[in-house]
Order: structure tokens, then sequence, then C-alpha cells
């Protein structure tokens, strides 16, 4: 395969666009996934964000349409959140610039009336998110019959995300004949039968094995008692690293975000930290974004829900206060440094509580991330009585996930009648006696 994007048939316009946005060489999944496209046919591509998708298929879809043509869309991207929405219509615009190619995005979280007018002007690339598009097509304002090309992306967290039954109401009424190209991180069963169910021999392209970090990230996992700790070790991590220039702190909840959030914000004040998820406005979190990725913020701080979509280039640290629940995530977290052939470092502080999830992470990136010890002049706070208990319960919960039959620490006190009840019913199954109670009386049976 040629390293360059001449190699592919690309007009000037979209070749200039490339160089403009100082792109040299395809990546793997560039490589693979643009002949196949190119040629009009169905792509199923397992890839992760951070691999260069977005382009992978916007730059082909580009080449196709050439210009703009009559009133109605002709492309339709469909992605899970906003953010990435955004991201693709980005990507759409660097390298349509040299075209007249019109773009519009869709996305909820506010009004439509904007969007459904940019769609009246006339338009030829639709990226939306699923809800949205279907609200919009259902009043009417979109016409779906011009369509050619249909993307749907980061298949799996649409799925995740509860969107399958627009999804399929999707491919209800877009036309029958058209390119289909399908991208998700992982390939599960339920991507599997999707693809089935809406590709046509698909070329199918696998780039690095299913979740795996980028080669770049250096990980490495700090063993931290509780969380007053673990904002102990983030303020000397701060302190002495030099070289973060951009951070992402990642919290597996709102509060907890909000929580970091306050106390960078004590060290660093309004201009050096924003913080992003879910509950925050659209507005708030588009300029969080862009603060981050103008640098005019250091450090941002996030949940997953908001982090899926983030494209920054030179994000130099990411730091997991929490070790995410949903393991694939942390592919996604550490994903977000080391990209574009420069290294990151990626740092994962852990509670005992979430060991459990570290160790699946671990086999699912089938490595074993490096233990540091907290730092000799990091204060380790006594973990409260509560947290103690929630910890306790978490650990028991997860026992129980994986056996059954487990009976944890929360169940040991059983009161006596509690203990006589259980007894009795064992009894009852087993046909003996229970100790403490009468013994019955026999009965025979009359002759």
């Amino acid at each position: 395969m040629g390293a360059s994007f001449e190699d592919f048939k690309f007009n000037r316009q979209v070749l200039n666009a490339i160089a403009d946005a100082g792109y040299t060489e395809p990546t793997p999944v560039q490589q693979k996934a643009m002949p196949p496209i190119l040629n009009g046919q169905d792509v199923m591509g397992i890839a992760q964000t951070g691999t260069g998708k977005t382009a992978a298929y916007v730059l082909p879809i580009i080449m196709k349409l050439k210009y703009a043509q009559g009133d109605h869309a002709r492309a339709l991207i469909i992605a899970p959140t906003r953010e990435l929405a955004m991201q693709i219509e980005e990507n759409v615009r660097v390298y349509a610039k040299y075209t007249d190619l019109r773009v519009v995005t869709l996305y909820g979280g506010l009004g439509p009336k904007t969007q459904i007018e940019n769609i009246n002007k006339g338009v030829d690339i639709i990226v939306a998110t699923p809800g949205r598009f279907m609200d919009i097509y259902l009043a009417g304002h979109i016409v779906t019959k011009t369509l050619q090309v249909l993307v749907l992306d980061e298949a799996d967290k649409m799925m995740d995300m509860g969107f399958m039954p627009q999804i399929n109401r999707i491919l209800e009424v877009v036309p029958v004949k058209r390119q289909n190209l399908l991208f998700s991180a992982t390939m599960s069963d339920r991507i599997h039968e999707l693809s089935n169910n809406f590709l046509e021999f698909p070329t199918v392209i696998e780039v690095t094995p299913q979740a795996t970090p980028a080669q770049t990230v250096n990980q490495k996992v700090f063993h931290v008692p509780n969380v007053k700790t673990k904002i102990n070790l983030l303020k000397k991590l701060l302190d002495n690293e030099g070289e973060i220039t951009k951070l992402i702190v990642f919290c597996k909840t709102r509060n907890a975000a909000e929580d970091v959030y306050k106390f960078l914000l004590r060290k660093f004040g309004e201009g050096g930290v924003k913080v992003l998820h879910a509950n925050k406005g659209q507005n708030t979190r588009i300029n969080s974004m862009n603060a981050f990725k103008n640098d005019e913020v250091k450090i941002l701080v996030a949940t997953d829900v908001a982090s899926r979509g983030i494209d920054v280039s030179d994000v130099s640290h990411v730091i997991n206060f929490d070790v995410p629940v949903v393991i694939e995530d942390y592919v996604h977290r550490i994903g977000r440094t080391g990209r574009a052939l420069q290294s990151g470092e990626a740092i994962t502080f852990c509670a005992p509580s979430e060991e459990y999830y570290l160790n699946k992470i671990q086999k699912l990136i089938r490595q074993t991330i490096p233990v540091e010890a907290i730092p000799a002049d990091v204060f380790i706070e006594a973990t409260p009585y509560e947290e103690k208990q929630d910890q306790a319960k978490e650990i028991d919960m997860q026992k129980r996930r994986d056996d059954p039959e487990f009976k944890g620490a929360f169940h040991e006190k059983k009161t006596l009648s509690q203990h006589r009840k259980f007894e009795a019913e064992k009894a009852k199954r087993t046909g003996g006696h229970v100790p403490g109670t009468k013994r019955p009386g026999r009965k025979f049976k009359k002759r």
C-alpha cells in the first residue's frame, strides 16, 4: 500500500485540503478503508476513535459527491453524541474547504428551528444524532430518497446508549440502493447482527487487535485507599509535573467530576480548568471543549459520557481519577493521549473497590499496567467509615457477580429467628430435623 494520499484517486481539491490540514501519510485505517469505500463497497470497520477513522470515510464521501447538487442530502452520517457529531462536521468542513459542499449537523439540546432552516437552504451531507434526525424527518423536513451513502459511526456506543430503535427506523426510511459504512470500536454479537441487517457483502477491516491502547501511551496505576488521598495525590502530580501541558481528568460520575473540578478551581482558577459532563448545558459544554482545544485552559475534568469524540490532538496526560466501570471506556479515555504519533501518559488511581475493574481492564488490553508507589510526601488519609462501608458493599457485589453462591460480609449476621427459619426451610427440603425444634411425632400408616 502506498503511504501517501496521492496514491488514492483523490482530486486536487481534496488533496489540497489534506495538505492544509497538515497530514502527510494515511493512518492504517485510512489505508485499509479508503480503497473499498472509494470503490463503492459496503465497509465494516473495527477501529477506535483516535485512529483516523473519521477521515477514512469523510474523504471518500467528499470525493464521491464532488460539488453541491440539488437541495437534498446525498450522504448521511449518524453518530451517538452531539460532541462526536460536531467533531465529524468539523472534519467535513476541513476536508471540503475547496469544494462548495454543504454540511448540516443535527443534534438535540437546542431547538430544531435553525437546524431546519439550514436544511431548507439545501444540503449535501447531514451529520446527525439518531433521535434528532428522526424528529426532523418525521416533521417532514428531510428528503431521504437522494441518499447515496449512509455511515453509522461508533455503532457500539449507539447500542449502549439505547439508540437501536431509532437506527432501525432510519434504516427503514433510507433508500435500499445505497452504500453503507459501519464503524465500531468493538466487534460484539450485536454489532455482528446489525452489520448482517444492514451491510451487503461488506469488506471487513480491522485496525489493531480489539481494544489495544495506543502504543505510544505510557500507562501506570497507583493503588489509593480513598477519595481524599486521591485528591492529595492529584495535587502532588500537578505540583511536580512540569511536562503536563494538557490534561484530561476522568471521573465516573458527575458528582465526582464536580468535586474534582472545585478542588482544581481553587488551585488554578477559572482560567486553568473546565468541566464537561452531561448535566452542563450544551453551550457550556461546547465552550469548555473549545477553550481546551484552543489551549485557553490546560485541564479538562470530564465524565465518560462527555468524553466520546473529544478530538484534541496534543493531550499530554490523562488521569483516571476513578477506574471506569465500563472497561472499554479505559481504552477510549487513554486514547485521548498519545494521538497522532505523539507520546502520552495515562495515570490511573485505583481504590480497593476498583481493583476488580482494573483486573478486567488488564485482561481486555492484554497488558499488565505497571504499579507505582504513592510518593512518600503524599499524605495518606484514613478512610472515613461511610466510604469504607461503600467499598465493602461494592466488593461484595463484585464477588457475587462472579459467584452467585457467594454470601458476603453483609449477610453474615442473621438473627436467630432468621437462622431458625433458614434451617427449617433446609429441613423441609431434606426431610431432616431442625436443631432447637420439637421432633415431630411419627405417623404410622393405618393398615
